[in-house]
């Protein structure tokens, strides 16, 4: 049987324990907020910007510009977008088990694969399973700005220009709610299909100065705020699994403290029982 002092100990430690994760869920609680806002403000304007490209890709020949083209596949990357901290549920495990899927997906169409890693956890898991890292980006989930996004934007445009890769998957955690992340993985080179029947009843327009100059601007814009989209929705993602991991692990400490107190008490009574016992018994002993 445990000491009374081991047992004062273990109860200490918890509730110690129990006040670092519950500020935590607070600051993760104070963050979510922040990008929750974000991401809402941001959505609106990456769809409209998919559907004025889907517009005006429909009108403009997809041989013009080089971000449309499709090649023939023999080099694909896949872009994985985690978090640079844990404590956050199964946030990073559900996105990185998505990732691996879609690999195994994409080597049956060729063995040529390349893994890009946004996040310190998910640039871990890929070194310990000895993938090929073409590039990381860490230390950017706390602190998601436009720059980190047309950042990575540029550098891959880049790279499918000049022949690196044939097609670019990008795999991230979509927010739903404090209580629900939707992972997805999106194909983002070459930029995607447009289909004329999307276009039939808009009428038509004037560009200025002409339609191809419009896309060679806004395609590598549209990129850029899908990565930025991304890299928003994955933390928020992040946020709200955090919270809820640091929230259950708040109630975890709870029960344990209440077990503990219940081992404590019934030691003590225990005890007092037994050294009651030894008076009396002693008491007897001397009559």
């Amino acid at each position: 049987m445990p000491s009374l002092q081991h047992i004062r100990r273990r109860i200490a430690s918890v509730k110690n324990t129990q006040k670092i994760t519950k500020a935590m869920k607070l600051v993760s609680a104070s963050k979510l907020r922040r990008a929750q806002e974000r991401i809402l403000t941001a959505r609106p304007y990456a769809k409209k910007m998919a559907e004025m490209l889907g517009a005006l890709g429909a009108r403009t020949n997809r041989e013009y510009h080089p971000l449309l083209q499709k090649r023939k596949v023999k080099r694909i990357e896949v872009m994985v977008m985690t978090s640079d901290r844990g404590l956050c549920g199964g946030f990073n495990t559900n996105i990185l088990r998505r990732a691996m899927e879609s690999l195994r997906e994409i080597k049956e169409k060729t063995p040529d694969l390349t893994v890009n890693v946004v996040g310190r956890k998910g640039r871990d898991f890929f070194k310990r399973r000895g993938f090929n890292i073409r590039k990381e980006w860490t230390g950017i989930s706390d602190r998601v700005q436009y720059e980190h996004a047309s950042q990575i934007g540029k550098e891959l445009v880049e790279s499918f220009l000049s022949g690196t890769f044939d097609e670019l998957y990008m795999v991230y955690g979509e927010f739903r709610s404090a209580i629900q992340t939707r992972i997805v993985t999106e194909k983002l080179f070459p930029i995607g299909d447009f289909q004329q029947e999307e276009i039939e009843n808009e009428g038509s327009f004037m560009y200025e100065p002409d339609e191809e100059e419009v896309l060679e601007i806004l395609l590598p814009r549209h990129v850029e705020i899908q990565i930025f989209r991304g890299l928003l929705e994955s933390a928020a993602s992040e946020q709200g699994s955090r919270m809820m991991a640091m929230d259950s692990a708040t109630r975890n400490a709870k029960d344990v403290i209440y077990k503990l107190t219940l081992v404590y008490n019934k030691t003590r009574q225990a005890a007092i029982t037994k050294e009651l016992m030894d008076i009396v018994g002693g008491s007897e002993a001397l009559k």
